[in-house]
């Protein structure tokens, strides 16, 4: 079957797309040991700092087990912390870490190349007019 197969079909254009996308990002920051996921988690947190669980997923568009699963390794590798929460009533919060900063700093120079490369090939106005749609869907689709 070839993607011009299913024209109409806007869920199956954006997952195909995405797809390849982020094959372009996951092979350049895998040199720095870490998926396209776990970079915007760490950029997320970079930016927002203190979220608790349920506001770093909204903000990634994720289900909570979705995040966890992305969570853990950053966990682990000591990237990210969440700190115990003096009352156990409050809810759980995601930290980054000095170790998590100095990873998204290296991190960031293999995603500026892979951003580089998808521009070059795309465009960068139509690379800067798609991502501008994509956010604009996201939010309008986000307060539905």
């Amino acid at each position: 079957m070839h993607s011009n197969d299913l024209p109409d079909d806007d869920c199956f254009a954006l997952r195909q797309a995405s797809r390849h996308i982020s094959k372009l990002y996951e092979r350049h920051l895998s040199e720095a040991g870490i998926t396209p996921t776990q970079f915007s988690v760490l950029k997320t947190l970079s930016r927002c700092t203190n979220l608790t669980m349920a506001e770093l997923a909204k903000a990634m568009v994720m289900d909570r087990t979705t995040l966890v699963r992305a969570l853990k390794p950053l966990l682990r590798r000591g990237l990210v912390v969440a700190p115990a929460e003096p009352q156990s009533n409050r809810r759980l919060r995601v930290v980054l870490t000095r170790r998590g900063i100095t990873k998204l700093d290296e991190a960031a120079a293999h995603w500026a190349t892979a951003q580089a490369s998808f521009e070059r090939s795309f465009g960068p106005q139509q690379a800067a007019h798609l991502r501008s749609e994509l956010f604009r869907m996201t939010s309008y689709l986000s307060e539905r």
